[in-house]
């Protein structure tokens, strides 16, 4: 007698089941960047501050266009709209001097439009926070994967010259530095010169902080186990460096560059606001601050302006690095 488990199987695949089978797509994987960019749209604050980062990016941009729709203008000044008196805008309350013609208002005793002037502020500050971090990131990312990769004497020696940059008072150094500029070096003259030495400033003077955090990944990665692999099928150092550690140092290098654009921004907004940074009529976001003091029991709006602009970009380049940090490196959370 034959068990039923014995028996020759005749189960035939119902026609439903083969229909449905014929729609359905296959099975398709994800690289990391798609796994990473599906966890950052999870988060809805890294993606506000994305979105308020490209916008102040086209608004740099195109302040020239959006200026001229507007009719304002950074450097004409507008006398009439003006009190002679207490040199404030005319008008009542804390918004006066508010129209379609300057939706921000004027400057007091200038009368010179504001959301122009917040708008090729906009230009300076991203430009030298911009710059400056590429400075910062292109030596340190270099300095510390030297220092982690070989070891040795060439640690020691690196190692030792970060301290030695860390231990520079910055602000001092750059008070100093950037007020005895002459006006033309280099080939360059005027705010060009200026922009030019803030960078280097900023940049150069930076560079260990992210040189650190480079040298301590790249210690840990030369001895994974890839690593050992290409040294073993005979891959030079160059090799080694460009194709397996710098592929894997992406991450910390795009987060931590998100999070020094805002830090080189303030830093470039302090030295304006202190009166070495970017000479008038060009505007910078500092400088109106600076300006706004005197003012700010009569034309308080004036210094609001330019420090929510300041807040905004600080916090959208902030949530927006904090966002990346958390769907590049999950673990790290």
């Amino acid at each position: 007698m034959t068990s039923p488990l014995d028996a020759p199987s005749t189960a035939v695949a119902q026609p439903e089941a083969v229909l449905q089978g014929i729609g359905r797509k296959a099975i398709e994987g994800r690289s990391l960047g798609q796994i990473a960019w599906a966890r950052l749209k999870r988060d809805k604050l890294a993606i506000a501050g994305g979105v308020v980062v490209i916008l102040l990016i086209a608004m740099a941009l195109l302040a020239p266009l959006l200026t001229k729709i507007t009719g304002g203008s950074p450097t004409e000044f507008n006398q009439d709209l003006i009190d002679p008196t207490f040199s404030k805008p005319k008008g009542d309350g804390i918004f006066a001097g508010f129209s379609w013609d300057h939706p921000l208002g004027v400057e007091p005793r200038s009368g010179r439009d504001v959301f122009s002037r917040i708008l090729y502020g906009a230009q300076i500050s991203l430009l030298i926070g911009f710059l400056a971090t590429a400075v910062s990131v292109v030596l340190g990312t270099v300095a510390g994967v030297i220092a982690g990769y070989f070891g040795g004497w060439v640690d020691t020696f690196l190692s030792r010259t970060m301290d030695v940059f860390l231990a520079f008072p910055l602000l001092l150094f750059a008070l100093a530095l950037a007020g005895v500029i002459p006006d033309s070096a280099f080939g360059l003259s005027g705010n060009s010169l200026r922009v030019a030495v803030l960078v280097f400033i900023i940049g150069f003077f930076n560079w260990p902080y992210i040189g650190r955090i480079i040298r301590g990944q790249t210690l840990a990665l030369r001895e994974r186990e890839f690593v050992d692999a290409a040294r073993s099928l005979g891959a030079s150092g160059r090799w080694v460096i460009f194709r397996e550690l710098l592929p894997n140092l992406f991450a910390p290098i795009l987060v931590y560059s998100t999070l020094m654009i805002p830090t080189n921004i303030l830093f470039e907004a302090a030295l304006s606001f202190l009166g070495v940074g970017i000479r008038p009529p060009t505007p910078s976001w500092g400088k109106m601050l600076a300006d706004a003091v005197p003012f700010y029991s009569v034309a308080p709006m004036y210094m609001v302006v330019p420090g929510l602009a300041i807040f905004i970009t600080v916090m959208a380049f902030n949530l927006l690095g904090d966002g990346l940090r958390d769907a590049l490196d999950p673990r790290a959370r």
